[in-house]
């Protein structure tokens, strides 16, 4: 398991220069989506008045633009409610009306990250490995960002609950399992905690 640290994320997404592709990313980072799930979101799960992303689909096909179907998600627990950052926000509101402006015949089923077809893994990879040369930083999996997201979350005190939750896992086991690692350095500060009132 592979994650970017906030600094290390805000470094690798400051050489990107295209807003499409900057919404991929901080989708990826900030929200903690699956690839299927990125894939797969359209203009209509974006609620900008809610602040929220509906991920309620997913799209599992690699490459074929052209003949491409929805399935499910990965569980029933993965169809949730994420709340976007300030900064995604803002650039999905400007993303939004850069499309409508750039694709004739454009609603709001047209997918978020491309147009009326889905974005191809192969893309994906080529620009995320671009974006790591640039920034000097190793190359991480697509599915590392999600890590990353939950990296992000552990590391500032947000619950195993909500960060369950927020991840669209079935079980907290499953959140505790993959991440022990990192909440175990959490808990490491909840001691720290303690030991500071006992100084006192």
């Amino acid at each position: 398991m592979s994650y970017y640290t906030y600094e290390e994320f805000k470094h690798f997404i400051s050489f990107e220069d295209d807003l499409r592709w900057k919404c991929v990313f901080e989708i990826l980072y900030y929200c903690g989506l699956r690839k299927g799930e990125l894939k797969a979101l359209t203009w209509k799960d974006i609620h900008f008045n809610k602040k929220v992303i509906s991920v309620n689909k997913q799209i599992t096909q690699v490459n074929n633009r052209q003949k491409f179907e929805f399935s499910d998600t990965k569980t029933r627990d993965s169809r949730r409610i994420v709340p976007i950052t300030k900064v995604l926000l803002n650039d999905l509101k400007m993303l939004y009306e850069k499309s409508k402006k750039e694709y004739y015949g454009f609603n709001d089923v047209f997918f978020v990250v491309s147009d009326a077809r889905p974005i191809a893994d192969s893309t994906i990879y080529a620009r995320r490995t671009k974006l790591a040369e640039l920034a000097n930083l190793k190359p991480i999996r697509l599915h590392d960002f999600r890590h990353s997201c939950a990296s992000l979350l552990i590391n500032n005190g947000a619950n195993v609950t909500l960060v369950a939750k927020y991840l669209g896992h079935t079980k907290i086991e499953e959140t505790l399992n993959t991440y022990s690692h990192m909440f175990s350095t959490a808990l490491d500060s909840v001691v720290s905690v303690i030991d500071s009132l006992e100084d006192d």
